[in-house]
């Protein structure tokens, strides 16, 4: 299987959320974790190309296309990697489909059960937002294959911050056992 891993925002052009305590960014938490999931999915004998972008669908040919680059590559899943922020008290894990019923949702069930059943052992508290459609981001929208879009955790709550943090390694392995479960079904 072809895995396209997409690390979330950009170092330099657009760090995305940031924890107003720490500092830290999701385009690092993003990066980190877009390496480990590359790094098992090789393990496990998946091909994986891994594009950390802030070109999303051809808005600037400074940087390379994420959404093309995949197409091109021809993936057989595509998987965005993101942090939540909204007020510092939200809290959870939520992966996004841009359509309910197909394999886009079937490989978001695959990974989302993974990552909170990992989550949840690290954290009894952490909810469960669930899986959720958005037909408004790019990267759902422009990729020829299945596609999703997982947040980890809210980078701006004080509880998730600290798994976002320091259990990306159990993060990682989660999303790429969830990944493989898919390949398996």
């Amino acid at each position: 299987m072809k895995v396209f891993i997409n690390p979330g925002h950009m170092p330099g052009v657009d760090p995305g959320a940031v924890n107003p305590v720490s500092g830290l960014r999701e385009c690092d938490v993003a990066l980190a974790v877009g390496k480990l999931i590359e790094y098992y999915l090789k393990n496990a004998g998946c091909e994986v190309l891994r594009l950390q972008s802030d070109n999303l669908n051809g808005e600037s040919p400074t940087y390379p296309n994420v959404c093309q680059t995949a197409n091109d590559w021809g993936a057989d899943v595509f998987v965005s990697l993101h942090c939540n922020a909204f007020n510092g008290y939200a809290r959870g894990i939520e992966t996004l489909v841009f359509n309910f019923g197909g394999q886009a949702e079937r490989l978001a069930a695959c990974v989302h059960k993974q990552l909170v059943d990992t989550e949840q052992s690290i954290d009894s508290q952490i909810p469960d937002r669930g899986l959720k459609q958005r037909q408004n981001l790019s990267v759902l929208r422009n990729t020829d294959m299945p596609a999703i879009l997982v947040e980890m955790g809210f980078i701006d709550n004080d509880y998730d911050v600290i798994l976002l943090e320091n259990k990306q390694d159990a993060i990682a392995k989660a999303i790429a056992r969830g990944v493989t479960d898919y390949a398996n079904l």
